[in-house]
């Protein structure tokens, strides 16, 4: 799992992109393989996200240091509310991922470099829909609309050194791993190292 709460993140239906950039909107729906689809979280998924979160919370503290702190559905619905702000700042979007009509987890943009044309990718699902290849659908689709749509240059993924489920999600998708960022994210009084993978568009297979 990557966190896609490492900075606010954007959730709407249009993005207006800044000076130079160009001006896009942001799909509705994105339809991913098995039923399985992505759309933009909305004020109304608070309450399930709180529910999908507290039956993984052990599971996700392991690996994202905002699950262990996670209050309530107010929190979540912060964060929610918050997104609305950086859709404003043309700095990406968060999705929900669906399988059918549940929430099962959530895949965003951190954020949007884009004067270095390049972003970065996080995600994480509960732990019953592990290991069917929603994450890795998820991402592509991702990936291909940074590419696609955005005409970015550059998209990388961090996970955490001993993740193994996470790190098969960029490298099974062809992503370079660049190596190790040490000590780079904070888990309560300690720290982990990250490991880093990239994609470049004149890479993507699409």
């Amino acid at each position: 799992m990557c966190s896609p709460r490492e900075t606010n993140v954007a959730i709407g239906r249009t993005l207006v992109l800044r000076a130079g950039a160009r001006l896009s909107s942001i799909e509705p729906r994105i339809d991913l393989p098995n039923g399985v689809h992505l759309r933009p979280l909305e004020e109304a998924d608070a309450e399930p996200l709180f529910r999908l979160v507290q039956a993984n919370r052990a599971y996700l503290a392991e690996w994202l240091p905002w699950a262990a702190g996670e209050s309530g559905v107010e929190t979540h619905l912060e964060f929610i509310r918050a997104s609305e702000q950086q859709l404003a700042d043309d700095n990406g979007f968060q999705s929900a991922i669906l399988g059918g009509d549940e929430i099962v987890g959530v895949i965003g943009f951190h954020r949007v470099d884009w004067v270095n044309r390049a972003t970065s990718i996080g995600y994480w699902i509960g732990a019953a829909n592990q290991g069917r290849g929603i994450v890795t659908e998820a991402v592509r689709a991702l990936t291909s609309y940074a590419f696609d749509v955005w005409k970015l240059n550059r998209v990388e993924i961090r996970a955490a050194t001993g993740n193994g489920r996470s790190a098969a999600i960029p490298l099974r998708l062809g992503f370079v791993e660049e190596g190790v960022a040490r000590q780079s994210e904070r888990h309560g009084d300690s720290f982990k190292d990250l490991a880093v993978y990239s994609m470049l568009a004149a890479d993507w297979p699409g």
